[in-house]
């Protein structure tokens, strides 16, 4: 019976201990989030403005961006669409960006799962769609990098920015 108590005390111990310790982790800077449409889902991770200069430094111009944080943004669509007003089939794409002041070029690769812009480069030639997007000035700060669905667009939006790319059913 001693063993039993000394085993069921070592091990309420050691979940207390784990469960303390999982207690004092924080969430991730930049959580992965998904938005929906009725015909496609856009998975990213999420990071946040935090008084920094976003583009032109954080994400330079010019320059291959995941657009997001971490992996790769996919984009799985349920159907056939037109996105920038090109056809894309039913299936996963990782969607890369090259931000600029003026317009934005949107890339849709047919490799998901990417681990950022360094393995894009070794994968670019399974580009499927370029096409380019105007930027809009916001009035608004968006403190966290937000990708969403409107009636007939999917739209890119932090700090001061906002990408709007054609996306409709075929």
């Amino acid at each position: 019976m001693r063993k039993f108590i000394a085993l069921s005390a070592m091990f309420l111990a050691t979940t207390f201990a784990a469960n303390a310790q999982d207690a004092k982790k924080e969430p991730p800077k930049s959580p992965r989030v998904t938005a929906k449409s009725d015909i496609a889902e856009i998975s990213y991770g999420q990071p946040s403005k935090r008084g920094r200069v976003i583009f032109g430094e954080l994400v330079p111009y010019g320059q291959v961006w995941r657009t997001g944080a971490n992996m790769s943004t996919d984009l799985t669509v349920h159907e056939d669409v037109l996105f920038g007003g090109k056809e894309l089939k039913k299936g996963t794409y990782a969607i890369f960006t090259v931000p600029g002041p003026e317009t934005w070029t949107i890339i849709v690769n047919s490799k998901p799962g990417q681990r950022g812009a360094s393995e894009y480069e070794a994968n670019k030639d399974k580009n499927v769609i370029e096409v380019t997007a105007p930027v809009t000035k916001s009035t608004s700060v968006e403190e966290k990098f937000t990708i969403s669905f409107e009636p007939g667009n999917l739209v890119f939006s932090w700090d001061d920015v906002v990408v709007k790319v054609p996306f409709a059913k075929k």
